[in-house]
């Protein structure tokens, strides 16, 4: 079945046949319902289920009924890049409704604080926001939260590895108690349970797991020596028609040497890391969604946060050290049912966090031969084997490397919609 069967209105379905919207993902189809009911949610759902969909449809929903007068909800994330993509979302869904929403977030200059601060005064609907600016903003009395009809916690696990559980704890001394929380996590740790289970109330549990990369993702990985790596990628990114590509580093002196190095090969290529002003991270970041940039370079900062259909090809430049991280980068390729192809730089020091990532995906991964001209890279021992003494791989250098290692504030009506685009409940 189709959105229809929600009962939304009118308006709100003309927003989502804009945005191309047609049938619901099961995380979707679990927590509609339950939040248009009023039920507070804990939900465990990865990037790419639909669940940025999930919580904003129904509570736009809500509004639309209500009517509200001031600040009605509030959905903290842990980064702007996702602050805005749902911000953007808010826009299509929102087009054909009269609400407004604004994004907040820090590392803008003061005329954007003054549309920040104006927006929160003036009470708009929908707020999204990063802990530490809406932190700021509450201490200096800039936003009335006492009216606060529903808070959505998205991508918990993702706070909690930043250090923003405390920041949280003091926003929630802001907002009134009779409130509907939505909490979303990709993973549910017990630490993240025990902290959704104080915040909430009688929550419906929902579970869909996905911890498998997506079907259409063809994988594999090379077995390198860190001085080849640059080398590598002159074969990788030697496909002439290539459209599409982000590059994940481990950090961003890693980030801002390949760059380098890439645009020295002549490549197209664009880079986010966190020395770069936020208006040029925002530009870099447009400029990749509409393919003026083909090659992205990042940290794990976008890996959960950018939503761009048709890339066709991630590089792990090194392996993240949390196998889901894995998950959610090579997450980024493949969407909507689309292909796409993933490959993985491996050092000697790497190999014991690729194989928890087979373990994870319950896949062994290809390891592909070198192109012709590079040295043999490290062997890809078992874990057993190395702990035995066997073959450890790697030069001194690499070892130690390895250790170091929106709606705008008022909507523009005449702006068209971006279209490209306890119980307990489990999906498999």
């Amino acid at each position: 079945m189709g959105f229809e069967q929600f009962g939304f209105s009118d308006d709100l379905m003309a927003g989502l046949e804009a945005m191309n919207f047609r049938e619901p993902t099961p995380i979707q189809q679990m927590a509609i319902p339950e939040i248009l009911a009023g039920k507070d949610i804990i939900a465990s759902a990865q990037t790419g289920t639909g669940k940025t969909a999930a919580f904003l449809l129904p509570i736009l929903e809500k509004c639309l009924r209500d009517k509200p007068s001031h600040i009605d909800t509030l959905i903290i994330v842990p980064t702007r890049e996702l602050g805005l993509q749902i911000d953007q979302q808010l826009e299509g869904f929102a087009y054909f409704l009269p609400f407004s929403n604004i994004a907040v977030y820090g590392g803008g200059d003061g005329k954007e604080f003054e549309v920040q601060k104006k927006a929160l005064q003036q009470g708009t609907e929908i707020v999204v926001a990063t802990p530490g600016k809406l932190l700021s903003l509450l201490n200096m009395g800039f936003a009335n939260m006492k009216h606060l009809r529903h808070l959505v916690l998205d991508e918990v696990d993702r706070m909690l590895d930043m250090g923003f559980i405390d920041d949280i704890q003091r926003i929630l001394t802001f907002l009134p108690e009779s409130r509907q929380t939505l909490f979303f996590s990709a993973t549910m740790p017990p630490k993240i349970r025990q902290l959704a289970l104080k915040l909430l109330k009688e929550p419906v549990q929902l579970n869909i797991s996905i911890s498998k990369p997506a079907e259409g993702i063809q994988q594999s990985a090379y077995m390198v020596h860190d001085p080849q790596k640059l080398n590598l990628l002159k074969t990788i990114f030697s496909k002439p028609d290539l459209k599409s590509a982000i590059l994940f580093a481990g950090t961003k002196q890693k980030v801002k040497e390949v760059e380098r190095e890439l645009r020295r090969m002549k490549l197209n290529v664009g880079a986010i890391h966190s020395d770069i002003e936020q208006q040029q991270r925002e530009e870099v970041l447009l400029n990749f969604r509409n393919r003026k940039t083909t090659i992205l370079v990042a940290t794990d900062v976008v890996s959960r946060g950018i939503d761009v259909q048709g890339i066709e090809l991630v590089v792990n430049y090194d392996v993240p050290g949390d196998p889901e991280d894995y998950v959610h980068r090579i997450g980024r390729t493949a969407r909507a049912e689309t292909t796409g192809e993933a490959v993985t730089l491996i050092n000697a020091n790497d190999i014991r966090r690729f194989q928890r990532i087979e373990k994870l995906i319950e896949k062994e991964i290809p390891k592909l031969p070198l192109p012709e001209g590079l040295p043999t890279g490290p062997s890809y021992v078992s874990s057993e084997r190395r702990s035995e003494g066997g073959h450890q791989g790697g030069s001194r250098s690499e070892k130690s490397q390895n250790r170091q290692g929106k709606r705008k504030p008022w909507r523009n009506k005449s702006r068209k919609p971006d279209t490209t685009g306890s119980s307990e409940k489990k999906v498999q």
